[in-house]
């Protein structure tokens, strides 16, 4: 007589003992990493968001209640920096420089890139040890020199100077990242490209650009923010005309200044207007820089 098949119960699997231990030491250690991002985040973004209040508060409120909210959004202080302080002139300074600087550095960088990452030629690798060599002098030690090279070319206390200065600054960076990103990249496009009949040049900008989109975006924004905060370089190479200034240098001019006057709530109107555009270009492109940064570690 055949009896009905009963499921049959899977004995549990075995905890091993030593297991347990690793596990709680797993956790300590996610436990206090974590811990230790949340308090640099916390580091990181309330001194960002006092700034950001102050800069509603008048300079009474600043000075009685510091860490208190404003009475009243006193947008007069963003008014007064963007003309009185003649911070929107530097912004826009800065603006038209950061962008020519940028799209310079991008476009060579991305084309020495390319030529390193897939090309053979004999000195191949010395050219390309010479642009990453270039990480190793800091700014401090060419500032003579580069102000004696600067001033003989006729480009001293002009913008396309300091444009060609930031651009030759940013290159061995901008060629040493995009080399590493464009090798990650698959031949097999690149081959069926050329079978197709698609020249060198085309396949650069139709092609590999379009791949490399990543990995530009994630230097183009760190190019961004290394330019836009530069401050040594535009204090060195413009001088006596302040209608030429970079943003740095407002910002440095109006913090003295302010500080002698009392006019804190102006100084921080005038800190909170540089600073919100790097946030904005952060947020709206996130998600391209994390993948920019870990695309290598795909392939």
């Amino acid at each position: 007589m055949t009896t009905l098949d009963q499921p049959t119960a899977t004995a549990p699997t075995p905890v091993v003992s030593g297991d347990r231990p690793i596990r709680r030491e797993l956790g300590v250690a996610n436990a206090l990493s974590h811990g230790f991002l949340l308090l640099w985040g916390l580091l990181t973004v309330l001194p960002l968001l006092w700034m950001f209040i102050s800069s509603f508060k008048t300079n009474g409120e600043i000075l009685a209640d510091p860490w208190g909210l404003p009475g009243a959004l006193h947008l007069d202080n963003w008014a007064r920096a963007w003309t009185g302080a003649h911070i929107g002139r530097y912004f826009l300074n800065s603006l038209v420089v950061v962008t020519g600087s940028v799209s310079l550095t991008m476009l060579m960088g991305a084309t020495a890139a390319y030529v390193f990452a897939r090309y053979e030629f004999r000195g191949r690798q010395v050219v390309y040890y010479l642009f990453v060599g270039g990480l190793m002098f800091p700014v401090f030690l060419a500032l003579v020199p580069l102000f004696f090279v600067v001033r003989n070319a006729g480009l001293f206390n002009t913008w396309l100077g300091l444009i060609l200065v930031y651009a030759a600054y940013s290159l061995p960076f901008t060629v040493f990242f995009l080399t590493a990103f464009f090798r990650t990249l698959p031949t097999s496009v690149a081959e069926a490209a050329l079978v197709d009949g698609c020249g060198h040049f085309r396949l650069f900008f139709r092609v590999m650009l379009p791949m490399a989109r990543p990995g530009l975006i994630s230097v183009a924004i760190f190019n961004f923010l290394s330019h836009w905060n530069q401050f040594l370089l535009p204090q060195v190479l413009l001088q006596g005309d302040e209608s030429k200034w970079m943003l740095a240098q407002g910002l440095f001019a109006l913090s003295v200044s302010q500080g002698y006057a009392g006019d804190y709530a102006r100084l921080f109107a005038g800190l909170s207007i540089a600073v919100l555009p790097v946030l904005a270009i952060y947020v709206a492109f996130q998600r391209q820089v994390q993948s920019g940064l870990t695309a290598g570690q795909l392939k």
